[in-house]
């Protein structure tokens, strides 16, 4: 379904459109880490107009809803990591470099925002009924498919990598073993005795990820 919530884009000129761009990015930064906290049912539209220290009104006005927010907090995230990773990604001539550089990227970048974790959580355990009805999911996953098809090609002209994988499914490998480390991270932890939070344990996951990746990906001669 698509997303059909009231969401607003902020249209016009000079000084009152530069002031309602500046409500609703401060809306949805606040909603981002209101919701982060406390999950989609606990985060409530007093708790972010307060720290927007904006109006109930203004998030009615520009989103329609408090799930049309949750949405456009959804879209906003996988934007931000997406355009990230076209920064971070850049097209290396040599697939290896390359396909190292986007797991590296994936690894770091998912540690460096727990809030982009906790956020996708929250969704897991709605279903991803929210984010379903949103129009932009599809095109920030395709992008990210796209950009590892676009390696495995390289990497098959360049003789490196064996013929036949799914882009799909070596995004699948390369974002488990990234998510996984950071949102199991405390729990894992206490399990294994070993904390994944002291200096260099993501460096470290990041060299085992390449390595394995690697591994599936590559010709039987390279």
């Amino acid at each position: 379904m698509a997303h059909t919530s009231k969401t607003k884009t902020v249209r016009g000129t000079g000084v009152r459109e530069a002031s309602a761009q500046a409500t609703r990015d401060s809306i949805l930064k606040a909603a981002t880490r209101i919701f982060a906290r406390y999950g989609y049912d606990g985060g409530s539209i007093e708790k972010i107009s307060s720290l927007a220290k904006s109006h109930d009104r203004m998030i009615y006005y520009y989103f329609g809803s408090k799930e049309g927010l949750f949405i456009a907090v959804l879209e906003g995230i996988y934007q931000r990591m997406d355009e990230a990773e076209a920064k971070a990604a850049p097209v290396l001539p040599d697939a290896v470099e390359a396909l190292t550089a986007l797991i590296r990227f994936k690894v770091a970048y998912y540690r460096r925002h727990p809030e982009f974790v906790t956020l996708l959580n929250t969704e897991n355990l709605h279903k991803g009924r929210h984010v379903a009805k949103s129009q932009k999911a599809t095109q920030f996953s395709s992008n990210a498919v796209d950009l590892i098809a676009g390696i495995l090609e390289r990497g098959v002209a360049q003789g490196r990598f064996r013929p036949g994988l799914r882009p799909r499914d070596i995004y699948l490998l390369i974002v488990s073993t990234a998510y996984f480390f950071t949102s199991n991270r405390f729990t894992i932890s206490a399990f294994l005795g070993e904390s994944l939070e002291r200096p260099g344990a993501v460096e470290e996951w990041a060299d085992f990820v390449v390595d394995s990746v690697l591994r599936v990906v590559r010709a039987q001669a390279d």
